[in-house]
């Protein structure tokens, strides 16, 4: 990994002293590690045995703190794009499981599909007020380049960077990143994730049709689908202004094709399937599920309330005859999964602290810090090698087969998201880190 990334990621630099750009990678990937919350606390510990530490890495003197951040602040998108590159086709190389088929979904006809969570996370900034008076001159902000005001959610601050993710839902492993300012820019930045999952289900000898999306409802319009071209996907939908035409509402006076009970909340949505609707009148048409659930005294958070029923939108490329609308719908639900990973990273890793002010300067980091979380799960697997783990998220529905273990694959890898039998979908658990 050293070796590929002294020899691929290139940075010229007039003055770049005694260091190379391996000087500062160790640095970061140590930092990554360390569990230290601020790059001055994470020197402090270094400093008593720094030339040893960076005897580890055949290197001679640890660069300053200060020589670390204008390195940083120099970079410019060539070699970010370089590590980017790097950074996924090791990914590729590497599979955890190494032995047989890579872990997945399989659904009730026996395909096999790989399922990426892709959405973003937000890392706030606060700015303290200054005076601004005509005898002083404007205030410069530090993070003027990388955040913006924009969308914070629940954390406190006045302006925020949006860093987009791309997860492999079954081994836990990133895919990728790509962040920006405010609230980034989510359809270009789809577009790249779009492009490194092609890659790397092509690295994995699969076809991008068994590649699956899930993407909440900040991307559930029809641009978005149309984005999406080539790949599977299940969506949340927010063009409610669906439910208005006339062929939908005619559907909703009918009895539904399926309901469904969360196991945990308890609500009981009726699901009504259209297996070819029009998003817009010149828009791209998809399969569309309208769920409803009757309305409680506690206002609705998600999708809109007409009269006493609460309606919901979900957009699916994936098959009638292989998913069931239960079955699109069990799926969506499945992607709070994506959600405890980001918690696992903000507690064991922390990728959104700041390490530069600059935009390229802070993207290397968090690249560099994916790559240690995937490095993690490679080596507590390897420490404490985990099997196969098969987990049934939908029975059985009349007239399909009985699962027979006796044609279950191998439990030999890290737990993986995986169906083994022709019937109900089957899904999946978490690899270990060290």
């Amino acid at each position: 990994m050293l070796a590929a990334l002294e020899e691929q990621v290139h940075f010229a630099r007039r003055r770049f002293g005694h260091y190379e750009m391996i000087d500062f990678v160790a640095v970061l990937l140590s930092y990554a590690i360390s569990g230290e919350r601020t790059l001055e606390a994470f020197y402090e510990r270094l400093q008593p045995f720094a030339h040893t530490f960076m005897a580890l890495f055949g290197r001679e003197r640890l660069p300053h703190r200060s020589t670390l951040s204008r390195f940083l602040a120099a970079l410019d998108q060539a070699p970010i794009e370089a590590l980017r590159t790097l950074f996924l086709e090791d990914l590729s190389a590497r599979p955890p499981e190494k032995s047989e088929k890579p872990g997945g979904l399989w659904d009730r006809q026996g395909n096999h599909w790989v399922v990426f969570d892709v959405d973003g996370t937000r890392q706030v900034a606060r700015q303290r007020a200054v005076p601004c008076t005509p005898d002083l001159p404007p205030a410069q902000r530090r993070l003027s380049e990388v955040c913006a005001p924009g969308y914070t959610g629940r954390k406190r601050g006045e302006v925020v960077r949006t860093r987009t993710t791309v997860l492999q839902a079954h081994t836990h492993q990133w895919v990728g990143m790509y962040a920006g300012a405010d609230n980034g820019d989510y359809r270009g930045e789809l577009r790249q994730a779009g492009k490194a999952i092609s890659e790397y289900v092509k690295a994995q000898c699969l076809s991008l049709s068994q590649a699956v999306v899930r993407l909440d409802g900040q991307y559930g319009n029809g641009a978005i689908v149309a984005d999406l071209a080539g790949l599977s996907y299940v969506m949340r939908g927010k063009d409610y202004d669906l439910l208005d035409m006339q062929g939908v509402q005619t559907r909703l006076t009918q009895p539904p094709d399926q309901q469904t009970s969360h196991p945990e909340t308890g609500t009981c949505r009726a699901l009504f399937d259209f297996p070819d609707l029009s998003l817009s009148p010149i828009g791209p048409r998809t399969r569309v599920i309208v769920a409803t659930h009757p309305a409680t005294e506690t206002e609705a958070k998600i999708g809109i309330t007409r009269g006493k029923v609460v309606y919901e939108l979900f957009y699916t490329a994936l098959p009638q005859a292989a998913f069931t609308p239960a079955d699109v719908v069990d799926l969506y639900l499945h992607r709070g999964g994506f959600e405890c990973v980001l918690a696992d990273e903000d507690q064991e890793q922390a990728t959104d602290r700041w390490c530069s002010h600059t935009t390229w300067g802070q993207e290397f980091w968090q690249i560099l810090a994916q790559w240690v979380w995937n490095l993690r799960l490679e080596l507590g697997h390897a420490l404490h090698p985990t099997p196969m783990r098969t987990t049934e998220f939908a029975s059985a529905q009349r007239g399909e087969p009985a699962p027979d273990p006796a044609s279950r694959p191998a439990s030999t890898s890290p737990c993986c998201l995986r169906a083994a039998t022709v019937g109900p979908p089957i899904v999946h658990q978490r690899v270990c880190r060290s």
